[in-house]
């Protein structure tokens, strides 16, 4: 990937940083795209390998303000090739407590996990080049309907779905797929203990989770070593799907 320029929104997270080490480890130019919390994007920053990497702050639901940093990503290195619209928010709630998630919540999240994807790419379009690709941070839970809310599902299947439409409105020129984890050991998952942990890893055919790594080098192939895969959905779910009753 040496001269190759990568965005990743929610660059600072877990599974965000992971992304940028392993695309910065491969040669690239890594831009880390933050909202809050600065100090951890410059933690990850200062991770990686090789230079003329950056960071920014922006919000994902400010369409305004990609628009700039779209400008400015244009200036510094002049092209995109790989844009991984990772931000993501949820919170826990079950799904039978339908008082429980309220429609500032249902808002948020769709406005941050789709509205946000969807205007990355409407902002970063003109810097795309021929080859280059799109990967949209999904869920198995926008397949499978379970996961930590039924807004937080219906965001990921819309994220699907929007993967799906826009592989045939951007071809040939980009492609976009979809990466789809099962339970990532990531920042999320220290909110359980670790007997429902370990029975999560039951659950699927590889006795194991995935780990941001795991995410990340299913990222760098997706761009990688894949060209002839578009508007398609890669599960990093070590079999989870097949395991369930």
């Amino acid at each position: 990937m040496n001269g190759q320029v990568v965005l990743v929104t929610g660059g600072g997270g877990g599974i965000g940083s992971a992304i940028c080490r392993r695309m910065a480890q491969a040669g690239a130019r890594v831009v880390i795209l933050y909202h809050s919390n600065m100090e951890k994007a410059h933690d990850a920053l200062a991770s990686l390998e090789g230079g003329e990497h950056w960071m920014v702050q922006a919000s994902v639901t400010d369409s305004k303000r990609l628009s700039d940093v779209a400008k400015q990503v244009q200036e510094r290195y002049g092209k995109l090739n790989l844009l991984v619209n990772n931000a993501g928010i949820t919170t826990p709630v079950p799904h039978a407590d339908l008082d429980g998630l309220s429609d500032e919540w249902i808002d948020r999240i769709f406005q941050t996990n789709w509205r946000g994807a969807f205007a990355m790419v409407r902002a970063f379009q003109p810097l795309l080049v021929d080859g280059s690709t799109i990967v949209n941070l999904s869920s198995i839970a926008g397949q499978t309907g379970i996961g930590s809310n039924v807004a937080y599902c219906a965001s990921k299947a819309a994220m699907d779905s929007m993967t799906r439409s826009l592989a045939r409105a951007l071809a040939p020129k980009v492609r976009v797929l979809s990466v789809s984890p099962g339970w990532v050991l990531g920042e999320y998952a220290k909110r359980f203990s670790a007997e429902y942990i370990q029975s999560q890893k039951e659950l699927a055919p590889l006795q194991r989770l995935a780990s941001p790594e795991d995410v990340a080098e299913t990222v760098w192939a997706a761009h990688n070593a894949l060209p002839m895969a578009t508007g398609v959905i890669l599960p990093v779910d070590g079999g989870r799907p097949l395991g369930m009753d």
